[in-house]
């Protein structure tokens, strides 16, 4: 059987995944201003980024409707979808909410929403996990079985240039931001295992944050011979020096390397660096 892997636009895939023919996604919204843009194939990331600069407040984004996502459905084959955190978006509620409207319309095809409880590389992550086990020919309550243990121990970590925008959208407290911007430190940040942010850290430099970020994950025995996914927002030089240093350390097996889409570099801004493993 066939399988279609629905992802929103927050899930930061590797541009020889975005090529197959089983990888479709639903786009967010992004409004800077007067100007709306949409995260799809059309996205300029530097022109975002010279907007939101330009932009005296956060800019702020929008979930797709149930229809985007019913539309995406095939009844030929296992339907999955990979959404961002419950707990910072309502793609996920939109998904759901497409599923329960597919069934009341007589759709009989298997369909499945994942809360990534991450974003970007996590939501890769997860992405890559549904393709691998679906390659196999995995049946599809197996994968979803499988992947959602996943989720459960899947950890996120990543370190920014800027908060602004996460705490002006809520997504981070004020006294987070304010501690950062007063010392000038950069801080390492993580989800929790409900898709919340939390800190983990701190450095007094992105370089020093950054080699933190790499020591957390050498304490943490169980992602030898795993995958690890690293997305970045136009600062490819910082991720390749986070795969090196992982590499020195030998602690997993793969190592992917994405660029931030449209969602994840409002919230990421420039510079900023995101793990999933």
């Amino acid at each position: 059987m066939t399988y279609q892997l629905i992802c929103d636009s927050c899930t930061d895939l590797p541009a020889n995944m975005l090529q197959s023919p089983h990888v479709t996604k639903v786009a967010l919204t992004i409004q800077v201003g007067a100007d709306t843009i949409v995260d799809d194939e059309s996205f300029n990331q530097l022109e975002l980024l010279k907007k939101m600069k330009a932009w005296h407040d956060a800019p702020k984004t929008a979930c797709p409707s149930p229809h985007a996502y019913m539309e995406k459905f095939r009844e030929d084959g296992d339907n999955y979808i990979v959404t961002l955190s419950s707990r910072l978006s309502g793609s996920y509620n939109a998904a759901a909410k497409a599923v329960d409207l597919y069934r009341e319309e007589g759709g009989k095809a298997n369909v499945h929403v994942f809360d990534s409880k991450s974003a970007t590389a996590g939501q890769a992550q997860v992405a890559m996990l549904i393709r691998d086990l679906a390659e196999q020919g995995t049946a599809f309550d197996k994968v979803v079985e499988l992947v959602e243990e996943r989720i459960s121990r899947m950890k996120t970590m990543f370190v920014l240039e800027n908060l602004d925008n996460l705490r002006k959208n809520g997504r981070l407290t004020r006294m987070q931001s304010l501690v950062t911007g007063a010392l000038r430190v950069k801080l390492l940040m993580g989800a929790t295992r409900e898709g919340e942010i939390e800190k983990l850290g701190q450095g007094l430099s992105i370089r020093q944050t950054l080699g933190r970020m790499v020591a957390c994950m050498g304490k943490n025995a169980g992602s030898m011979g795993r995958r690890l996914v690293i997305t970045h927002c136009n600062c490819l030089e910082r991720a390749e020096y986070v795969r090196d240093q992982v590499r020195q350390k030998g602690l997993f097996e793969e190592i992917v390397i994405a660029a931030t889409g449209g969602i994840a570099t409002v919230y990421a801004n420039d510079g900023g660096v995101v793990v999933a493993y």
